[in-house]
């Protein structure tokens, strides 16, 4: 077992020249799925950083990123590998003289067939594999970390292709063979909970389950991402946006959008947020209109 941070402390101290400010609980999960070769499962609501987590470990560990954005219906061929089909019919034309050398005097199409079979496999090789990035992490020669994005967007059939790559770091080409991992990747994967995982992927996973921040610790994000803004502003608007979530709202807003606020009312000459500066910014950072109408009926409660 190996990793590249000797230390929960060397985590922390990585992942915040990153820019991205961990918790005890963030570090210590990274440190030991970097320590144990185990993939990571982090989980939580939209906008709390799961997805930045993985790039800023990414980015202090010196591997590249390489990601695999999950929807619904989302396949083996566009998750994993698919053939070049097209490049196989272009290789079919360009060969077709010498495929018909070898098929002269075939005496039937069966023979003709056996005698294409006993030149090989050759439109099935490497030169016709199209990997994906399940596949192009597996085959890297270098360091990466494969972030898998929104798992919980896929399809179960999707969880039951990554278990053997999760489990043995190695890919299944039938026409190929296995195609084991030079360098064992790490590998992140998020979940905003809109369906249950398998026990299966879970037992695979180190997890780690991601809230909104306390105050003081997004208070610290928000100034070190905008610092433009001033101590006062930023401490209205982490105190507006806790308000906030608060609220029986849509959709909660993010740290990512407490920043965007921050920069937003610098941008436009606000040093104070008050009902108007409110009122006028609202769009910034609540996403709906049923919510911005609900919001807007309690301004002075969201500003205290």
């Amino acid at each position: 077992m190996s990793g590249m941070f000797a230390t929960v402390e060397a985590v922390e101290e990585g992942l915040s020249r990153q820019g991205y400010l961990p918790s005890r609980g963030i570090a210590t999960s990274v440190f030991l799925a970097d320590r144990l070769e185990k993939p990571l499962l982090v989980e939580g609501p939209a906008g709390v950083g799961k997805t930045e987590l993985a790039r800023a470990w990414a980015s202090a560990a010196g591997r590249e990123l390489i990601r695999l954005q999950c929807y619904e219906g989302l396949d083996e061929a566009k998750a994993i590998y698919e053939w070049e089909y097209s490049k196989q019919l272009l290789y079919t034309q360009l060969l077709r003289d010498r495929l018909g050398e070898a098929v002269a005097g075939a005496g039937t199409l069966a023979e003709a067939a056996d005698r294409i079979a006993a030149q090989g496999n050759v439109f099935f090789s490497e030169r016709f594999l199209l990997p994906r990035p399940i596949l192009q992490a597996v085959r890297a020669d270098r360091p990466v970390l494969l972030l898998v994005d929104e798992i919980d967007k896929a399809d179960e059939e999707l969880e039951a292709f990554l278990l053997e790559i999760l489990s043995d770091w190695a890919v299944t080409v039938p026409e190929l063979g296995t195609l084991r991992a030079k360098v064992v990747p790490r590998v992140v994967l998020t979940s905003n909970a809109t369906r249950e995982l398998s026990d299966a992927l879970r037992r695979r996973c180190l997890h780690l389950h991601i809230d909104f921040p306390a105050q003081d610790r997004e208070l610290a994000i928000v100034r070190s991402r905008a610092g433009e803004a001033s101590e006062a502003l930023a401490r209205q608007v982490v105190a507006a946006v806790a308000r906030l979530r608060t609220m029986d709202l849509r959709k909660a807003p993010s740290v990512a959008e407490a920043i965007d606020w921050a920069r937003a009312l610098v941008a436009l000459g606000i040093d104070r947020l008050d009902p108007r500066a409110l009122l006028e910014t609202l769009d910034v950072v609540v996403k709906h209109e049923a919510d911005s109408e609900r919001v807007r009926s309690r301004a002075g409660e969201i500003l205290g």
